[in-house]
């Protein structure tokens, strides 16, 4: 699918942008912000603009419960004059998917579903679902073995495709409808009898199609984690959207995120762009985006709107055991297990592709060693974004532009903010 940071990524984009660059420079900063902290990190946002990857970006750093420390630079558009504040929106996109994955840990502590919990259990369509002979050479398939579960979905194990799959079960999930948010109005263009109606009808129709390897052998970015919206909504018996608002948005503060854009506030939503330098290309204008408007589902994979401010705050809850002002909001349980590697044993990860240093995966964003920081939790976004934390640290890290062909910034975050952390502790 296109929106998903794992179709965008190359392998050498990661190779390039793993080694981090900090080009020390001013830029503006919020007044959290102290002068002389956070030097590496604010590198990292001077970059972006003197190398015109995007018009502005912004970098949320905290510890503990404390407010956290905001370095942007920059305006939303090239053609605005309007700043990057910490409640500029952004699309997150697969940032999206450690919010559901959390949604699912909350109903697996509350015991409304299980982790090794079957699939099918909610949609009976994933019981008799099938595997491909040949993944390149055709839809030849047959009866699946395993049970596809929870745990599959959570992990990007579950065999279903999306992202970077290619061939026959490519063109099998076009012709079935099967995008979640297109990046901009020109990629509208299937008819309105093939276009997916509902969270439900997606489902429905992912369920036809064959898997491309059998479910818990394999990590494959797939469309798991929209599959599990439908999921969410069954066990919960509350809309996908309405139980996220509910449960996180709500008793976060979490004002600024939504699957649609509120046309009061599409002033605020920056431009996306690909590109760099003079070829750098508008995609979705701000301010007549495609996010204006409600999709066909609200999509668990990446389909939110959010800004530094608010997904700071979904952090913040993690990084400090589920609780936020006071309120417990997940138990620390469900966060100490979303937080920690839920692979099926002895899963191959050949084809994995997301933040480097991988040592598991856990409830919708992986586990990795990255940048000198050890077993942080968390994903990126096609548009180049990335949020995280190092549970250890109790550190925390949301870093966002929107460049659809960008990863160096995000890339570069947790070599840079490790630096940042290091100074000041020392």
């Amino acid at each position: 699918m296109p929106h998903t940071p794992e179709a965008r990524f190359l392998r050498r984009d990661f190779l390039k942008g793993a080694a981090s660059l900090a080009v020390a420079g001013a830029v503006q900063a919020d007044a959290h912000a102290r002068p002389e902290k956070f030097v590496s990190a604010r590198g990292v946002v001077n970059r972006v603009i003197d190398e015109r990857a995007a018009p502005g970006a912004i970098v949320a750093i905290g510890r503990e419960a404390a407010e956290p420390n905001y370095i942007s630079s920059g305006t939303i558009a090239l053609d605005r004059t309007k700043k990057v504040d910490k409640h500029t929106l952004f699309r997150i996109y697969s940032m999206t998917k450690p919010i559901t994955g959390m949604a699912a840990m909350l109903l697996i502590a509350e015991d409304r579903m299980k982790m090794d919990q079957p699939v099918a259990d909610f949609i009976p369509g994933f019981g008799k679902v099938r595997v491909l002979l040949d993944p390149r050479g055709g839809l030849e398939s047959r009866p699946a073995r395993s049970i596809m579960t929870i745990r599959h979905l959570l992990t990007h194990t579950a065999g279903l495709g999306g992202g970077p799959t290619k061939g026959p079960l490519s063109d099998e999930y076009q012709r079935l409808g099967l995008h979640q948010n297109l990046r901009s109005r020109s990629e509208r263009s299937e008819p309105a009898a093939a276009a997916v109606t509902s969270l439900k009808d997606f489902a429905d129709r992912l369920a036809t199609a064959p898997l491309l390897s059998e479910p818990g052998t394999a990590w494959s970015y797939s469309l798991g984690l929209d599959l599990l919206g439908r999921v969410i909504e069954l066990a919960s018996g509350v809309p996908f959207d309405e139980f996220l608002q509910q449960r996180f948005f709500a008793p976060l503060k979490m004002s600024n995120t939504f699957f649609t854009v509120p046309g009061g506030r599409k002033d605020r939503l920056v431009t996306s762009y690909i590109g760099k330098g003079s070829s750098l290309t508008e995609v979705d204008a701000g301010l007549t985006s495609i996010f204006l408007d409600k999709p066909a589902f609200p999509s668990g994979g990446g389909g939110l709107i959010s800004s530094a401010h608010d997904y700071d705050r979904f952090l913040t809850m993690l990084a400090n055991n589920g609780s936020f002002a006071g309120v417990q909001i997940l138990p620390p349980s469900a966060v100490a297990s979303g937080t920690s590697n839920l692979l099926p044993s002895g899963v191959n990860m050949r084809n994995y592709l997301g933040i480097p240093g991988v040592v598991g995966f856990g409830a919708g964003g992986c586990i990795a060693d990255n940048g000198g920081l050890r077993g942080l939790y968390g994903w990126m976004g096609a548009a180049g974004t990335i949020g995280f934390i190092v549970p250890a640290q109790r550190l925390r890290v949301t870093g966002l532009i929107n460049n659809l062909s960008v990863f160096d910034f995000a890339l570069s975050l947790p070599s840079a903010v490790r630096t940042d952390v290091l100074s000041a502790d020392s």
